[in-house]
């Protein structure tokens, strides 16, 4: 009898925890333009304040107040969406479903950008870090050696940052923030730089693009 509680209370944990696991949601896409106040709920947390470049959860709602927009790019299908306020939308897996307002204006980014996207907060984060204490090592290692293979990948990262840049505004540097990871990846440190000093010029009060700046600047001095 001991044995069949302990197997069945066994029972009723793991199914408690897939339950979890299976409840919480996953990241769906990203905010990469933000202006005026927008706010957000995830789940049944309390509401809280819509960050640039934070991640979006699936079930996340938005409320956007009047002179306010946000756009959301979703990682899986590469739909952008300019939500202009007042609106409140929910984000879906793929797309966000309006629940009061005028519908987004919508766009489809190339299959490679939105991966390269879901990087940035992480790439930020890295750069908040060294900015705020942490060793930074200047005098980086000269630029690796690429393989005819990553030489290409970057070219095609050229060229698909030209037409991305081509069909954007001006204030928007998701072009720019595709590219920096590209070079990134490679710690092509000298050609990151003219990359995000763009950035910064495109949206100077921007504090997570500065410190991106800051960091790839301490990487070639």
């Amino acid at each position: 009898m001991a044995t069949n509680r302990i197997v069945a209370g066994m029972a009723v944990l793991g199914a408690t925890v897939s339950f979890a696991a299976f409840s919480q949601a996953s990241d769906v896409g990203l905010v990469n333009m933000l202006a005026g106040d927008v706010s957000y709920q995830s789940g049944n947390a309390a509401p809280g304040k819509t960050q640039a470049f934070m991640k979006v959860r699936q079930g996340d709602r938005f409320t956007v107040p009047a002179g306010a927009q946000v756009r959301v790019v979703y990682f899986q299908g590469g739909r952008q969406e300019t939500w202009k306020g007042p609106v409140v939308f929910r984000a879906g897996s793929q797309q966000s479903e309006p629940a009061s307002g005028s519908p987004a204006e919508v766009a489809t980014l190339p299959s490679a950008v939105p991966y390269r996207i879901s990087q940035i907060p992480e790439l930020i984060q890295i750069a908040r870090i060294g900015r705020s204490g942490g060793v930074q090592v200047r005098g980086a290692a000269k630029s690796p050696r690429l393989t005819a293979e990553q030489k290409a990948e970057v070219a095609s990262a050229q060229d698909n940052y030209r037409k991305l840049r081509a069909a954007s505004t001006a204030d928007d540097v998701t072009p720019e923030l595709y590219l920096y990871t590209v070079l990134q990846d490679y710690l092509l440190y000298d050609d990151m730089k003219p990359v995000a000093e763009d950035m910064v010029k495109r949206q100077p009060n921007n504090a997570d693009l500065q410190a991106l700046l800051s960091w790839v600047r301490s990487k070639t001095q």
